[in-house]
């Protein structure tokens, strides 16, 4: 018996929007693309509005779903107005600008009674999925992650990702603790940072974290989103049987230096099947401990200015 298509409104029409959500969308039968909310860009044969509130006026009864790809400064607010139009909704990572925010939008969707999904997509990668169940019972003993990138390669001309609230070098690193919390054990900490941050922005370009795990083992992050050349995203796990390394966003694994999985980039149209599966049990999955760690290290960190920055 097929399961009713879901009705869906796509919030933001920003590189990771077209780059990503669409073609997961377009790839999934679950899913109509109804209408698009953006105030500047536009999708061919597809109804499009200026603002969510005018989506949600102009697509009244016509709408299951929200998915928001809108920068992490307004995705709450707007997460609100889909709760409160009984809507479903998903956010891109991280699904707020602070943990308290993502908290209390997890609650309110609890008591509206509709599916809230706090997308991590590096999560998604079966490479990440293999590296937990490797490390399960294993004793780690270090941590160390490269979360090293160009943002004028990967984020041109967006601004407001060193401006407040934007994330700056943690925009892409909160994709390394994302995968960080998913295969360690719970109760990791951050013990202390240190953040270079340019004259002329207001989030930092490059972080030094310094994280212990439950069972003591320290972590360190090096990061950076002022890299020249190919990106490094590695995490390298030690422990008392060997050495795991996670390589490429969380794409390859590796065993002591041996291939042990090379995996496809299969992430995004894994968050849409998921998405469904979570509304057709009406579930929801809000899991904010990466936004947690990248909140902790900018209130423990040491700040200190860099040169100017220009895209």
């Amino acid at each position: 018996m097929s399961q009713p298509s879901i009705r869906l409104g796509l919030v933001g029409l920003g590189k990771i929007a077209c780059d990503q959500h669409l073609p997961a969308i377009t790839g999934n039968s679950r899913f109509e693309l109804v209408a698009v909310a953006d105030p500047v860009h536009r999708l061919d044969g597809v109804r499009g509005y200026a603002a969510l509130a005018e989506m949600l006026a102009g697509e009244a009864g016509s709408l299951d779903a929200v998915a928001l790809c809108t920068p992490p400064a307004v995705r709450v607010s707007l997460a609100r107005e889909a709760i409160a139009a009984g809507l479903d909704v998903l956010l891109e990572k991280p699904p707020a600008a602070a943990p308290t925010q993502a908290e209390a939008l997890a609650q309110l969707a609890t008591r509206a009674g509709v599916t809230l999904y706090a997308a991590w997509h590096s999560r998604e990668s079966e490479a990440v999925e293999a590296a937990r169940a490797w490390l399960a019972n294993r004793s780690i003993t270090a941590v160390h992650i490269t979360w090293r990138e160009d943002v004028r390669q990967w984020h041109p001309g967006q601004d407001w990702l060193l401006a407040k609230g934007g994330f700056g070098v943690f925009d892409p690193a909160i994709n390394a603790f994302s995968i960080l919390t998913e295969i360690l054990p719970s109760g990791i900490c951050v013990e202390g940072a240190q953040l270079e941050m340019p004259a002329n922005r207001q989030s930092p370009t490059d972080a030094q974290v310094q994280m212990r795990c439950s069972t003591g083992a320290p972590i360190i992050a090096d990061l950076s989103i002022l890299h020249p050349g190919d990106q490094q995203w590695d995490i390298v796990v030690h422990t008392a049987d060997g050495e795991l390394m996670l390589r490429q966003g969380g794409h390859r694994l590796e065993i002591d230096g041996a291939l042990r999985l090379d995996a496809s980039n299969d992430e995004y149209p894994r968050i849409y099947r998921r998405f469904a599966d979570l509304i057709d049990r009406r579930a929801s999955s809000a899991d904010a401990s990466p936004l947690a760690l990248v909140a902790d290290a900018l209130l423990l960190g040491t700040v200190t200015t860099g040169p100017d920055f220009e895209f």
